[in-house]
């Protein structure tokens, strides 16, 4: 599931001071009874502006779906590396498909890049790294799923607006409470987004009175650009440029930090592969997904959309990167990186980090935001180049 939900200053200052009651209602709003559950979804619908007539149709025959449950509790970690994960994602296939949906859908890409101001490969490759275009969207009813996940007790207050809103959709006509399904977490469509977005950002883009971001290439692609827009990126600029490195450089500065001006980079020597340094002037980061002599990357704060459509560094950097290799740039430069560490020896690493007074989260084996930022601390206090990439070497000297 991406976790792309967002509050605005003002429903989370509602939040803050109302927490206690908040959370006594949530207490009573979950677990229990599904029947009895399932009336008081209705009735708060109903208060929400929903007829009788479309809650009663909305949650006619829902069920609790097990299944959803059992992917809920077993949510994988993200072990792939950068190369591993974008060699399999951004493949040639894909990009042949990709090109030649840009080449098709050309008019809605341009009414998505005028209106919205984002840029065909970047929805294009969301699209791809989501469905592969629409070809697999899920399988699970989308009513019950977000039934069973607003039931459930873990996580009630994200997915009972999400199913309020699902109940909004039926009423509109836009949601099969019977036949449409997706992702086990409620997200719908070509692009997986969640009932709540689709009503606020939701585009016609073939002009039929609906929107229908499951069989709709052009409702999904307009949908996901007035997302996209909404999520903060900025027409005309970069989000990711591929870059070479020098061997001396502080890289106790690198990762998705603050501080740093494209120019600040040019200056110490990293070099844009296409020449470009037009940008100097906006903030910018330098990532090594796999240390200093791995692919390198400027990100520019358009790649904050990234991080917001999904949390994962892996995923959010090969999305990135698709979306420039559609945009007509080469393959990166794949480098030589250093072997990382296996599952085992990852959280030996990690258990390290921890004896030495770092906060590295769970002890998982996953080189999370946490670990990579322990490895620099402790890179740096070796003498090490501190680029964040856990190896061998680093294990022995701690």
């Amino acid at each position: 599931m991406r976790p792309n939900l967002k509050t605005t200053l003002a429903a989370g200052l509602a939040a803050f001071l109302l927490a206690g009651n908040a959370h006594a209602q949530t207490a009573a709003a979950c677990g229990g009874d599904v029947s009895a559950f399932l009336e008081g979804v209705k009735a708060e619908a109903l208060t929400r502006g929903v007829s009788a007539e479309v809650a009663d149709r909305a949650l006619a025959g829902a069920a609790i779906d097990q299944k959803v449950l059992s992917r809920d509790r077993a949510q994988g970690v993200f072990r792939q590396t950068f190369l591993e994960f974008s060699k399999r994602t951004v493949s040639q296939s894909r990009l042949d498909i990709g090109r030649k949906k840009l080449k098709d859908l050309g008019s809605v890409f341009a009414r998505a890049e005028q209106e919205f101001g984002v840029p065909g490969p970047i929805i294009a490759a969301f699209w791809a790294m989501e469905t592969d275009f629409g070809a697999v969207q899920g399988d699970f009813n989308t009513r019950n799923a977000l039934v069973t996940l607003s039931h459930d007790c873990r996580r009630p207050e994200l997915f009972r607006p999400q199913l309020l809103a699902a109940i909004e959709m039926v009423g509109h006509g836009d949601l099969d409470p019977n036949g449409t399904t997706g992702a086990w977490a409620g997200e719908i469509g070509q692009v997986q987004m969640l009932p709540k977005d689709i009503i606020e950002f939701g585009v016609d883009g073939d002009g039929d009175g609906h929107i229908d971001v499951k069989k709709s290439a052009p409702d999904a692609i307009l949908t996901a650009a007035k997302f996209i827009q909404h999520l903060g990126f900025t027409k005309g600029q970069p989000w990711i440029q591929e870059v070479s490195v020098p061997k001396v450089l502080p890289f106790e500065k690198t990762g998705l930090q603050p501080g740093m001006k494209a120019a600040d980079w040019f200056a110490l020597g990293v070099k844009p592969r296409d020449g470009d340094t037009s940008f100097g002037n906006l903030e910018a980061s330098l990532v090594l997904p796999q240390g200093r002599k791995g692919p390198a990357f400027i990100t520019y704060p358009n790649f904050n959309i990234y991080l917001e459509w999904n949390q994962s560094f892996i995923y959010t950097t090969s999305a990135a990167y698709f979306a420039t290799r559609l945009a007509g740039m080469p393959p990166y430069e794949r480098g030589t990186p250093e072997e990382g560490l296996s599952d085992d020896a990852m959280k030996q690493l990690q258990t390290k980090l921890q004896g030495h007074g770092h906060d590295v989260g769970k002890i998982d084996g996953i080189l999370g935001s946490g670990t990579r930022a322990a490895i620099q601390k402790e890179q740096l206090r070796l003498g090490l180049p501190a680029d964040g990439w856990a190896t061998q070497a680093l294990l022995s000297a701690l």
